[in-house]
């Protein structure tokens, strides 16, 4: 099996300092949204659902692959947030037969206040131009679309 250009091909230098700092990044977000996330009596993993479902209702199986994790660890996240009121399952408007788990207006509440929580990136983003902040972003959306498929 031969390997492609760009698996044989050692990164340089700038693109593995990028890779680390887009690292210690990822790290310090994912800290920062587990203590945001307890601050309002969730997991991570709650938080990360509650989220998600804050964009738009999702079936089960969708979540699941969303969250890479079995449908069962879902349900059973679904469960607790639907006992606390965030959460509630709705039949599918396209499928009827399939369930799909929406938050409530108390959810989108709480997944509003765990992103305004988050405050690691504002000042340094604060600290740029408009127009950094735009190629940073424009960068960043360029990244996301030509990486492999996550969702």
């Amino acid at each position: 099996m031969s390997a492609t250009p760009n698996q044989s091909r050692r990164p340089d230098d700038l693109t593995l300092e990028v890779v680390d700092l887009i690292g210690s990044v990822v790290a310090r977000y994912h800290e920062e949204f587990e203590e945001a996330a307890a601050g309002h009596a969730l997991t991570g993993a709650q938080a990360k659902l509650l989220s998600l479902l804050s964009l738009d209702p999702l079936p089960m199986r969708k979540l699941a692959h969303k969250l890479r994790c079995e449908p069962s660890n879902v349900t059973g996240i679904v469960d607790r947030l639907e006992a606390r009121g965030l959460v509630e399952r709705r039949p599918d408007p396209a499928d009827r037969r399939v369930k799909v788990a929406a938050a409530t207006d108390e959810g989108h509440r709480v997944a509003r206040s765990l992103r305004e929580s988050l405050h690691f990136a504002r000042e340094p983003l604060a600290a740029l131009s408009e127009e950094e902040r735009l190629a940073l972003r424009d960068l960043l959306r360029r990244m996301v679309e030509t990486g492999p498929e996550t969702a």
